[in-house]
């Protein structure tokens, strides 16, 4: 298991005595430029004047949302009045920093999959916004996971059934672009809808960016930006991946009556969106990282998409080249990726339980296939929230003697794999990489140290 807290690294020779601890060196380097107390304050909009009587609202919705709350309390004029209600993934409320005081009320539901509690804490933040005048101001606090922490399905559209379309997709390899596609247009709330709810106050959205290539639109599926995306593109993708929904909402959807606000639609005129943090943020602040212990570092790419064992596999591939021909980069180095794969959920036979695991540990399983134990070769991967999928894991790492490891101790990758069981793999190994709650999400953090 990793220790959260990993000792200064000022030299090769310190990477080289500890590199797993130099990963996770890397991995809380990548976090800690994403959380939001230190990235929210040059984003804030000034307070609606007294003369005004304009009211400040703050709604939201995500994993950093209990985080991204704090971090505007902490920072918004102490006798400007504020309010509002944000919701965020249970057990991701950070602690309190002492005399901070709650001016907005955060509460917790499930990610995910919607819950209850999600679909109650959507119908209070549009009861909030209803009635609003030009002089209000919402501040809307948007980040990873909001798509199923903000779940107010479409009229017609019971929660369980937007659950069970939840867990097709998720199950599906559809991408995030796709899946939000979806939840667009089966939700009253998201896909711009929650900003035409707002009006004609004014909307500054402040978004921490999770998905590949930080479209606000994508991000828990855009409830306060414009979808250029349509009802028969939902309907596409819903076909493509063999996905059911109940007729009378497929009728819905091919008729085009479940449509959402689009680009140049005057009710966002005026209305502000600012990401105060990306994923190429963090790889770039893991990277100096990296350079300051006196190793090369090299960005792939924050956009990597792709099923998570075929994608560590190529990363395995570019490894390889690396630490035996010295192509295309020189060892000692660092080479960074990000963005967000996808797992297929493949069936199992009678009998056979269903694996656990994630995006990170299923990447592992994929390099480490493709590495074979080669010397000098170290990775990490992680998801930034501190959540591999639904467990207790943020991801995994992989060693020159993962493969070796294993062996001794009765275990074949390739059934592992075939469950998708990433989690049971790296837990007999103690190569688990627990963080806990991160309080943010940049999505994916990948990192190979070549030695």
């Amino acid at each position: 298991m990793t220790t959260p807290t990993p000792p200064s690294f000022n030299s090769l020779a310190d990477v080289s005595a500890q590199p797993r601890r130099f990963l996770d060196h890397l991995f809380q380097a990548a976090v800690t430029r994403a959380l939001p107390l230190a990235n929210t304050a040059r984003f804030l909009p000034a307070p609606p004047t007294p003369e005004s009587g304009g009211r400040t609202i703050v709604i939201g919705a995500g994993k950093a949302g209990g985080a991204m709350a704090q971090a505007v309390e902490a920072h918004w004029p102490a006798d400007a009045p504020l309010e509002g209600l944000v919701v965020t993934r249970y057990h991701h409320v950070p602690p309190r920093p002492k005399g901070l005081p709650r001016r907005i009320e955060v509460v917790e539901a499930s990610h995910p999959v919607p819950d209850e509690a999600g679909q109650a804490a959507a119908g209070r933040i549009l009861a909030m916004v209803q009635g609003l005048t030009e002089n209000d101001l919402v501040l809307c606090l948007i980040s990873g996971g909001g798509s199923s922490l903000l779940a107010l399905p479409a009229e017609g559209l019971s929660l369980e059934e937007k659950q069970a379309v939840n867990k097709a997709l998720l199950a599906s390899g559809a991408n995030i672009g796709e899946m939000n596609c979806v939840r667009k247009h089966l939700s009253r709330i998201k896909g711009g809808r929650l900003a035409a709810a707002c009006a004609p106050a004014r909307v500054v959205t402040l978004t921490i960016s999770d998905v590949p290539g930080d479209d606000p639109s994508v991000i828990a599926s855009g409830p306060t930006v414009p979808d250029s995306s349509s009802c028969a593109d939902a309907v596409a993708i819903l076909q493509r991946y063999g996905i059911e929904v109940p007729g009378a909402i497929m009728s819905l959807l091919e008729q085009g009556a479940l449509e959402t606000p689009k680009p140049g639609d005057a009710l966002f005129d005026g209305h502000e969106v600012h990401l105060i943090a990306t994923p190429q943020q963090s790889l770039e602040a893991a990277a100096e990282a990296a350079r300051a212990a006196g190793l090369a570092a090299y960005i792939l790419s924050d956009e990597i998409e792709g099923e998570s064992r075929e994608v560590g596999k190529v990363h395995a591939a570019l490894a390889r080249a690396v630490a035996r021909k010295g192509q295309p980069f020189q060892k000692p180095c660092v080479i960074l990726s990000g963005g967000e794969t996808t797992v297929t959920i493949r069936k199992q036979p009678p009998g056979v339980a269903k694996g656990r695991g994630g995006r990170a540990g299923e990447f592992c399983l994929g390099l480490a296939l493709g590495l074979q134990g080669q010397p000098g070769v170290y990775a990490l991967a992680a998801d930034t929230d501190g959540i591999d999928g639904v467990e207790d894991n943020a991801g995994a790492q992989v060693a020159p003697d993962t493969l070796e490891r294993a062996v001794a101790a009765g275990m074949k990758l390739d059934a592992y794999l075939d469950r998708n069981d990433a989690y049971g793999y790296f837990e007999r190994l103690d190569d688990l990489v627990v963080s806990g709650p991160t309080y943010t999400n940049v999505n994916d953090f990948r990192a190979i140290l070549i030695l």
